[in-house]
This record gives structure tokens, C-alpha cells and sequence, in this order.
């Protein structure tokens, strides 16, 4: 079982694809990690991956996908896999085709988060963290009870330029351009897209999207 999980910035595709993880016991694969994972174990892969970080450069495509490739080979065939913030491109997409019919595997469904832009830029705008002990804060649903102060260890919280609402809407704004074309390449190749309003609770979001993969793939039953 191959999942796709897609989504805009502050959706909760991280929180629900975890979920999923316990739900299922699949592998979540986030190329972050992957990346992390390359250069902590010092693989030749993540050697050329630092070598292009160390630089300022972003790690290019063909980088990200053998990683992926890496990684499919090491699991064993019937261990279900969900995708979470990759593939974020088309080109991305076509590549990923190509590693899963390699190793015998493709694309069962793909699940999309959807919530408005202005919810999206509430809540990713009122994130505010603590440098000391990271603590995160929303200051709409989750303030801290002294505004500005950790409730934590009494630092003063700072926000993440990723943040702030002009450059939330561009990222916002990446995400439709790059990424919801990938929506009609999985349509078109016959992949069940899912769409799960993802504005709502996260426990009623959760129950959506298992409830669907169960009706869609058998998952579960």
C-alpha cells in the first residue's frame, strides 16, 4: 500500500500522517528525514547531500529521489508506505512513478488536505516558538498565558520569518502553482484522490481520512 499524502502549508499533513503511521503501521517516509538520516549515518548519498547544503544550494531532485529509492529497497514488499510532503513537483511525481514500479510498488491513493487560505494563514501566522525550550504557541488557539512569555521557562517567544503572514501567502501561493497540478497527474493516472476538509478537528479529520481509505482500498477492514 502506497499513499500520498498532500496538502498547503499548516493543513496538518505532518500530524495526521503520524497518525496514519499508528493507525496502519506503515512507514512514513518525509525527505527531511531522509536527508537527516543520510548525513547522520555519513552514506554516500548524504555525503552529496551536505556537500550541496554546506553550499547553500537546495539538494537537488535526482538527490531526493535516489534517497527515496534507498530507502523503498530496504523494506520489506508488503510494508504499506505513506508519502508525507513528497512528492512536492510534477517532476517529482513522474520520478517517484518510475522508483515504485522499479520495486514492484505504485500509487493506491492519494489523500488531500484542503482548508481555506485565510484559516491556513491564521494559523500558521500565530505560531510562536520559545528559543530556549522550543516550546510552540499559537497565539489564536493555544496562547500562552502570559503573551509574549514562555509558559515554559519564562523566555520571550520569537516567530519564524516562515511565518509571518506576507510570507505565508507566498508559500501558500508555492504550493498552489507547484503542487496541486500533481493532483490531476494522479487523477489522470487513476489514483483515488481523497479529499478530507482539513480545517476541522484534528480527531474529526483523522476518523475522515481513515473512514475513506477504508470505503476506497479495503484499509483496515
Amino acid at each position: 500500500m502506497v499513499i500520498i499524502l498532500l496538502g498547503p502549508p499548516g493543513v496538518g499533513k505532518g500530524t495526521q500522517g503520524a497518525l496514519l503511521v499508528e493507525a496502519f503501521g506503515w512507514e512514513r517516509i518525509a525527505t527531511g528525514d531522509l536527508l537527516r538520516s543520510a548525513r547522520r549515518d555519513g552514506s554516500e548519498l548524504g555525503s552529496k547531500a551536505q556537500s550541496y547544503m554546506d553550499a547553500g544550494n537546495l539538494v537537488p531532485d535526482e538527490l531526493i529521489v535516489a534517497l527515496v529509492r534507498d530507502h523503498l529497497q530496504k523494506l520489506a514488499s508488503d510494508q504499506g508506505v505513506i508519502f508525507d510532503g513528497f512528492p512536492r513537483t510534477l517532476a517529482q511525481a513522474e520520478a517517484l512513478d518510475g522508483v515504485l514500479a522499479d520495486v514492484g510498488r505504485k500509487v493506491d491513493a492519494v489523500v488531500l488536505l484542503e482548508a481555506p487560505a485565510d484559516v491556513l494563514v491564521k494559523r500558521l501566522s500565530g505560531r510562536w516558538s520559545c528559543p530556549q525550550c522550543q516550546e510552540v504557541y499559537n497565539i489564536h488557539f493555544d496562547p500562552p498565558v502570559t503573551e509574549g512569555i514562555c509558559d515554559e521557562c519564562g523566555a520571550r517567544l520569537t516567530q519564524r520569518k516562515d511565518d509571518l503572514p506576507d510570507t505565508v501567502r507566498h508559500r501558500l501561493g508555492v504550493y498552489r502553482d507547484q503542487t496541486r497540478p500533481l493532483v490531476e497527474h494522479y487523477e489522470e493516472a487513476s489514483a483515488p484522490v481523497i479529499r478530507i476538509e482539513g480545517d476541522r478537528k484534528l480527531e474529526h479529520v483523522s476518523r475522515a481520512i481513515r473512514r475513506s481509505l477504508v470505503k476506497q482500498l479495503g484499509v483496515g477492514a
